[in-house]
């Protein structure tokens, strides 16, 4: 995390002020890894804010009088949301709502990250930002409370992103729990019948330094890498990668598996393919999910 003053130094004046909130996730760490030198950063990480202490989030925005508020905390255990409902509702419900008054009493933009997961997946065509939330857990549902409570109170002046499988070379994802798996069994199972784009979050980074010089990239938007992959078919691409990096001396069989093969305490939607016409429109196309995978692992790997 990045230690930056709360005061502008002289010469910082004309810089671009940016308050990070979820500094220690996996986007929040590309943001740090890819700060633009027009930027002043200050990121503030789960130990140095309680974004559902309303009281905290506003000092915090005041203190530092940001041009742009960045909200990429969030609760993200899916499974565990089940039972831990409330938790989860006071981080991705309340907290985005303490997060927008804030931004709203101090002339900030707000930028909101949320997720695919607010859409049950019965759809077999991309979702369109403008479609309507229908979640299937409590993770999905907290969530799509977070972009209701944001949009009641600043409207489409705020940017809502949505974006979809994250991974990165930090921090707990699918593509490391794969490496580890991959290095351990003889062989692997994994769903085959649930659809989505893997997204590297440095790429979510980038489009949201690059909708720093769009203020008028607003309201609903959808980013993820560019195309389509089940569960199966990611893994299989992690594999081979994986070891044409040398991050794996062998390949075992991965065998693909039904949902209800692989039951889980959430329910998973089927298909989650966002559509990012708009998004890629304004702030330029993401790589296929396959090549940003490949640039990740070339990457030295946090254990």
């Amino acid at each position: 995390m990045r230690d930056l003053s709360m005061t502008p130094m002289a010469g910082e004046a004309d810089r671009y002020r940016v308050l990070l909130l979820g500094a220690q996730g996996q986007v929040g760490w590309e943001l740090q890894r890819s700060q633009p030198p027009s930027v002043m950063l200050h990121a503030l990480g789960r130990q140095d804010l309680d974004i559902c202490d309303a009281r905290k989030v506003r000092a915090a925005v005041e203190s530092f009088r940001p041009d742009c508020l960045i909200n990429a905390a969030a609760y993200t255990a899916v499974d565990r949301a089940e039972s831990e409902a409330d938790m989860a509702y006071a981080i991705n419900r309340d907290g985005a709502a303490h997060c927008a008054l804030a931004a709203q009493a101090c002339g900030a933009r707000l930028m909101h990250l949320s997720t695919d997961f607010i859409f049950d997946g019965a759809q077999s065509t991309p979702y369109q930002p403008g479609a309507a939330a229908s979640p299937l857990g409590v993770y999905g549902a907290s969530k799509a409370a977070g972009e209701q409570q944001v949009r009641e109170i600043l409207g489409d002046a705020a940017l809502i992103l949505r974006t979809a499988w994250v991974y990165s070379a930090h921090g707990s994802n699918f593509v490391k729990t794969v490496l580890r798996l991959l290095a351990e069994r003889d062989v692997l199972r994994v769903v085959g019948d649930q659809i989505g784009t893997p997204t590297w979050a440095a790429g979510i980074a980038g489009a949201l330094w690059r909708a720093l010089d769009h203020p008028d990239f607003t309201g609903i938007q959808h980013w993820t890498d560019a195309g389509v992959a089940s569960w199966y078919d990611f893994s299989v691409a992690i594999q081979e990668e994986a070891v044409a990096a040398g991050h794996l001396q062998r390949s075992i069989p991965i065998e693909m598996i039904p949902t209800s093969g692989y039951p889980t305490p959430a329910r998973r939607p089927a298909y989650t393919v966002l559509d990012k016409s708009t998004s890629y429109a304004t702030l330029g196309p993401a790589p296929h999910w396959r090549a940003a995978l490949r640039q990740m692992l070339a990457e030295p790997q946090e254990a």
